[in-house]
Order: structure tokens, then sequence, then C-alpha cells
């Protein structure tokens, strides 16, 4: 068996042509357009790759996007200060403070100073409290990928097993109610579980984000598996740049599961995509529009 690649850049694509014409009818009838608002404190040059390309996609969707960089030793007070004014600001619906902030930063100060209805990170308590209750809320944007790729390969989730290796509340623990409210059973294992590759090998759906290098092998898969890989390992290479692997053995994987996604080129293509629908979302709640459609799935393949 050779597993079927799940195309991280194909389906982002599809979910940004969704969320443009949302955005397109959002100024139509409304005449609103989404505000972003991105917070970059100091100059790690992975979290300015990843800001510019969340502030090229929003404006290449439609949306409205201002950067605020702030210098390496600025003071807690002074971001905290920033954010409060974008809570304050009629014009932006979704911010995001790009993380890691330097240490001297306490990071729950930064997430719970953002106001929920503008947390289109979606790890505000409040969100993670209604995910949790199932409610309707912002949620975090690469457990939303993730379970968005799965329902497009596979459809309907209910009953089947997901297993989820990470328990972090970036990814392990959204991506697990997620999964709930998809009605499959779920599993959440992590470092200290008993024979943990037994519990992958339970999994039709298996959810790696440990963050660990290839930590999962092939003969931990049950044949026919989904694999869903959130892992981000980078590797220094001579020449200066990063090779980057997934949380999964990708070679032998293959050769097992039904589906995969790569690394790179699968989730975190995803991630940026998603925080797009919540900014889209939160613009929409905030004003009470309900005629207008976000997606919550990746739209229909073209012929």
């Amino acid at each position: 068996m050779t597993a079927a690649i799940i195309d991280g850049k194909k389906a982002s694509a599809r979910l940004k042509e969704g969320v443009a014409a949302a955005v397109a009818e959002l100024k139509a009838k409304h005449g609103l357009v989404p505000g972003l608002a991105t917070v970059l404190v100091g100059e790690d040059p992975a979290s300015q790759v990843y800001v510019a390309s969340k502030q090229k996609t929003a404006h290449a969707l439609g949306m409205n996007s201002v950067q605020h960089n702030l210098p390496a030793d600025s003071t807690e007070a002074d971001v905290l200060k920033l954010i409060r004014t974008l809570n304050a600001d009629p014009s932006v619906h979704g911010i995001l403070v790009q993380l890691p902030v330097p240490k001297h930063i306490d990071s729950f100060k930064v997430i719970t100073t953002t106001s929920p209805a503008k947390d289109v990170d979606g790890l505000h308590p409040e969100s993670a409290g209604r995910l949790v209750a199932g409610g309707d809320t912002l949620v975090a944007c690469t457990p939303m990928g993730c379970v968005m790729l799965a329902k497009d390969v596979l459809g309907d989730l209910t009953g089947l097993h997901a297993v989820v290796v990470g328990r972090s509340n970036l990814v392990g623990k959204p991506v697990a109610h997620l999964l709930l409210n998809e009605n499959c059973t779920v599993t959440i294992a992590h470092s200290r579980t008993k024979d943990l590759p037994a519990v992958c090998r339970e999994a039709d759906i298996l959810v790696a984000a440990v963050g660990k290098r290839e930590m999962i092998r092939g003969d931990w898969i049950k044949p026919g598996a989904t694999v869903i890989d959130v892992g981000i390992n980078r590797v220094p290479l001579p020449d200066g740049k990063n090779k980057l692997y997934g949380d999964v053995n990708f070679p032998e994987a293959s050769e097992v599961a039904g589906f995969i996604t790569p690394v790179p080129g699968g989730v975190g293509l995803m991630t940026v995509a998603c925080l797009m629908v919540n900014t889209l979302k939160a613009a929409c709640t905030q004003h009470g529009i309900t005629d207008v459609a976000v997606p919550t799935r990746l739209p229909p393949k073209k012929p």
C-alpha cells in the first residue's frame, strides 16, 4: 500500500478561494472589510516569515491588515497597552500576537489581554472553554486545519477512532475536542502513555503533534489509517538552511497509511488559511452579520 498524499497547498488554496468570495460578499452587502492586526515583538527570523505570510495572505483575500513591530526589549506593559488599543479599535476584527514572545513577557498575559471576540488564534481561555462546552467560538487555526483535511478525504468522521499524540493547548487539546464534535471516539496520548505504539495502531485517524522528529514509525500505524502530521522540526544543514521533518517517519508511514500529510506541504499551509477564516468570522460576529457564509470546511474540488 502507498498512501495518498493530502496536498496542503491545494487544500489551502481552495479554502482561501472560499474566504475571498465571502469577503467580497461581505463588502458588497454591508460595506465591511475584515481587519487583521498582527503584533511581532523582536526580530526572530522564523516569526518574521510567518507574520509576513499572514499579512500577504490577508491582503490577497481582500482584507485589511496592519502589522505592528515592537523591539525585543519592549516591556510587558508596552505590549499589553498595544493589545488594549487594538481591542478598542473598531477597524480591527482580529488580533494575532506572534508567539513566542521574548522570555521577559508573560505569554499567558498576552493571550488573556486579547479580547476573546478578536482572538483569531483561538487561544484565550474563554475560546478554549467554549470549545470544550460545544459552543460556537474562534478555534485555534492549526487544529481547525487538521480536521478540515481529515473531513476532506474521509467525509463523515462519525464513529472513527482518532488518536491524538500530544496534549498542548495549541494543538493537542483543541484538535481532540474538535474531533469529539465530529463524533469521533478520541484518545489523547502523550510521552507518559504506556505502550504508545500499540495505542497509535488503534487509530483510524492519527494526529501527530508531539514536536519530536520522526518519532512515529511506520509500524505504529494501522494499515489504511489517515495520518495528520502537525510536527515542524528544523534540522540545520551545512549551507545554513534548515531541512524540515515531521513527527512521523514519512517514508515508513507512506507504505502503511491510507492518507498522509507531508512536511512541509501539509498542515502548516492550512494554518494561515484558517487564520483568514477566523478573521472573517470575527468580523461577521462583531457586526451581527449572518447572511454571509463563513467556510467551515474545504470547498469542493473543481472538476
